[in-house]
């Protein structure tokens, strides 16, 4: 019998959005599973390790994959460079199994806690000039439609960059495969006081100045700090542009603790433990907090930066941190990233809702002329998507086939993506 509770009092990770559903469903079996989204007639969500900051991944009911057989299983097929892995496994316990085989992933996101399923959901990334998001490393899926149907893609199915970006709209993830890489190291290096005139003049050689490049910065009149996560060498240049070598190591997040960081001072080490920038066994990044996120063209980078300086006195009343980031192009279907190689400017607010909510409709009207995009996991305006994705009526034709009834389509996702009668 599957296990059900009531989820009530449950909040996302930062605590900055709190569930509505009713039901918690635990099935310990897959015939549990196509049983529970069989029956019934409420809307039903996967319930993960809730690194989402709205009601993406809400519903009437929730399904928590964490009792089920092989949801936490790890199998590496190194002779294909690939690994097939459960829904309810961490890019921190991913990338132990690998290490321990002499393998890698191509790239991280910034907190090595979140599940791999989720983050490939909303296209997660990381930073990179050559590097895509999280979800260009899919070489496999698999999921179980409203119809209580096992379906899975592989890389010669079609329909395979459709379903990758999913945003929880076309069924219950049970399996992920993975492109994988032999292993290597990089070494971290933080830079102080970058100017910003020096970043408009050199943005490129800055942005690819290593594997990984994040700028953090509140508006000011510099860049607080640039991290780069290159390959070792002899030594770091003795300048970014400008921007002088850290001589202690540090937190992005004022106030927080560096500890809670991944090496810096051009120490070497594993993959793993330098494009994230914080630690897996320490506590990621400050919760109590709000993310927004908005992607507009590379080239575009420092004009979108430029148009948000009128309102860095408003913003900084309820910000924390600001970031920089840049991710290459690719093509599944509802990345943001889709055809174009992107900037990514990335806000960790102050767990204020209201004035976020305002502050963030600023940014995108500022933005707007550079057609921004925003992160789906992350606060955005309310209402249909100011972005209409290219493959978007492709995306609905096959949630279509693969979610008829709407199990699956809750009402953030009928406001933002599928409209009312999908």
């Amino acid at each position: 019998m599957i296990a059900t509770e009531s989820p009530s009092g449950l909040v996302n990770w930062s605590g900055s959005h709190r569930y509505r559903a009713a039901e918690l469903h635990r099935p310990q079996t897959l015939e549990e599973l196509q049983g529970l989204v069989t029956r019934g007639r409420g809307e039903l969500q996967v319930l993960g390790t809730r690194h989402t900051f709205t009601a993406i991944g809400d519903a009437d009911g929730l399904i928590s994959l964490d009792r089920l057989q092989g949801a936490d299983a790890i199998e590496i097929d190194a002779a294909a460079q690939t690994v097939r892995l459960g829904a309810t496994v961490t890019y921190a316990e991913l990338a132990r199994a690998l290490n321990a085989e002499g393998l890698a992933l191509a790239n991280l996101a910034s907190l090595p806690h979140i599940s791999v399923v989720g983050a490939i959901a909303t296209a997660t990334h990381g930073s990179g000039t050559r590097l895509g998001n999280l979800a260009t490393s899919v070489r496999g899926l698999e999921l179980i439609t409203s119809d209580g149907d096992r379906v899975t893609f592989d890389s010669a199915d079609p329909r395979l960059p459709g379903a990758t970006v999913h945003l929880g709209a076309l069924g219950v993830v049970t399996a992920v495969t993975l492109a994988v890489e032999p292993y290597y190291e990089l070494r971290q290096d933080v830079y102080l006081g970058l100017d910003w005139d020096a970043l408009a003049a050199h943005v490129d050689e800055v942005m690819s100045a290593g594997r990984s490049v994040s700028v953090f910065h509140d508006f000011g009149e510099r860049a607080r700090e640039v991290w780069v996560k290159g390959d070792p060498g002899p030594g770091a240049p003795p300048d970014l542009f400008g921007a002088l070598p850290a001589q202690a190591p540090h937190n992005p997040v004022p106030g927080g603790l560096p500890e809670n960081c991944t090496a810096q001072l051009g120490s070497a080490g594993p993959w793993s433990e330098r494009l994230p920038h914080f630690r897996s066994g320490f506590t990621p990044s400050s919760g109590e907090e709000i993310q927004s996120e908005w992607f507009v063209a590379r080239e575009d980078a420092f004009q979108a930066i430029d148009a948000l300086r009128p309102l860095a006195a408003r913003m900084r009343q309820v910000l924390q941190i600001a970031e920089l980031r840049v991710i290459a192009a690719d093509e599944l279907w509802m990345s943001p990233q889709f055809g174009r190689d992107s900037a990514g400017l990335h806000f960790t607010w102050r767990l204020e809702p209201e004035p976020v909510a305002r502050i963030c409709a600023e940014i995108e009207r500022q933005l707007a002329p550079l057609a921004p995009r925003p992160h789906w996991g992350k606060v955005f305006s309310p209402g249909p998507l100011p972005w209409i994705p290219e493959r978007l009526a492709d995306f609905l034709a096959l949630r279509e086939e693969l979610d008829p009834s709407g199990r699956f389509a809750n009402p953030w996702l009928r406001e933002r993506v599928i409209g009312p009668a999908g």
